[in-house]
């Protein structure tokens, strides 16, 4: 879609970029508390989605490397435009890094200014599991009070807090190949007064859950959840498969049911949808919001959100901290673009530092 940008006056643009860091951002968390950051993320997605029209989109570029990948993720409506860029290396927990690791900005669209910039790693595991409560609470089945969730590294506290507290999930059902993150799990969630149930397999987790979450990392066709572990009335919600070569459904468990995604042409090359031909049919989820696609349309139906992360939820997330740390005065300022007084002579900033830099240079001599 092609999109007219408006023409705003221009008077005296102020050169000022704000930061927020990952301690600012936790502590910004911890005040508001995890639930209440989600639900307050979950409702600016909603509103975002609801005018998907207006945004300038497309599917994120991506570095693809033997031990994970590297992605830039932009969108655009008439006032701002985002970017994530962010990383997925299964591999980095060996060596004491994180598998998942993403900063951001928003900037104005009339002159290009970056306005805020943040860190993303926190935020973007917050995003994710909002935006699988928002679609969960138009495809699970009203009455849905378990859930099992497979994969339990970093995204699952997240995941967890998300349904008890968006959608009222009493209790989870969790596995994971490795049990020490089940155990970590566990007392993560210790504090909330969930009904944990730390399972042997998946088909032990499975037992009884109206919700499935899968969110696993590996970077491999896997097979989680195969068709015949789907029980009538089940919500998919596959948080794992995110990038060509990496499924966690089986592909029966996708003809089984009504599969919703975020944005088609980018879930189709990423997604588990990738397994499937090119006329298999999904629905995207805004249409659900606007009232143009129907959700749920019986409570034995089978539906699948095949999530894969998509840049407009990173754009809300970015407007939600940042208003949320505005509130807080828990912004910083950045010094990220130099300020002219002729924003024609770049040349004279090196001019402005010439004094400084000969200081340096008779301290070093000295």
């Amino acid at each position: 879609m092609t999109r007219k940008h408006t023409t705003h006056s221009l008077v005296s643009p102020r050169l000022e970029t704000f930061f927020l860091s990952p301690t600012r951002a936790a502590e910004l968390v911890r005040r508001t508390g995890v639930v209440e950051t989600m639900r307050g993320m979950a409702l600016a997605l909603e509103e975002d989605f609801g005018r998907w029209q207006e945004f300038e989109k497309s599917a994120r570029t991506a570095n693809h490397s033997p031990h994970g990948v590297i992605e830039l993720m932009p969108v655009s409506d008439h006032r701002e435009y985002a970017f994530k860029y962010v990383n997925g290396h299964p591999i980095n927990t060996r060596s004491g890094l994180p598998t998942v690791m993403a900063f951001g900005a928003l900037a104005s669209v009339d002159t290009g200014m970056p306005e805020f910039i943040s860190e993303l790693t926190l935020t973007t595991a917050l995003r994710t599991a909002a935006t699988s409560a928002m679609v969960a609470r138009r495809l699970a089945r009203p009455d849905s009070r378990t859930m099992a969730l497979i994969g339990n590294g970093a995204q699952s506290e997240f995941q967890a807090l998300a349904f008890h507290g968006l959608l009222g999930i009493r209790q989870l059902r969790l596995y994971d190949v490795d049990p020490a993150a089940t155990r970590k799990l566990a007392a993560n969630l210790a504090p909330y007064g969930l009904d944990v149930v730390c399972c042997d397999s998946t088909d032990d987790a499975l037992r009884g859950a109206d919700i499935v979450t899968t969110v696993t990392a590996d970077k491999a066709y896997a097979t989680i959840l195969a068709g015949h572990q789907v029980m009538p009335g089940m919500h998919i919600n596959a948080v794992g498969g995110d990038c060509p070569g990496k499924t966690e459904l089986a592909a029966e468990v996708l003809r089984r049911g009504r599969v919703f995604v975020e944005y088609e042409p980018q879930t189709r090359i990423e997604g588990d949808l990738q397994q499937m031909p090119a006329d298999f049919e999904v629905t995207e989820f805004w249409r659900v919001l606007r009232g143009e696609a129907p959700g749920r349309t019986g409570d034995a139906q089978i539906t699948v959100f095949d999530s894969v992360g998509f840049a407009l939820e990173d754009y809300s997330a970015l407007r939600y901290m940042r208003a949320l740390a505005t509130a807080a005065g828990m912004l910083e300022r950045l010094e990220l673009i130099p300020e002219l007084a002729d924003p024609k002579n770049l040349f004279a900033l090196l001019r402005q530092s010439a004094p400084a830099a000969a200081g340096v240079r008779a301290a070093v001599a000295a």
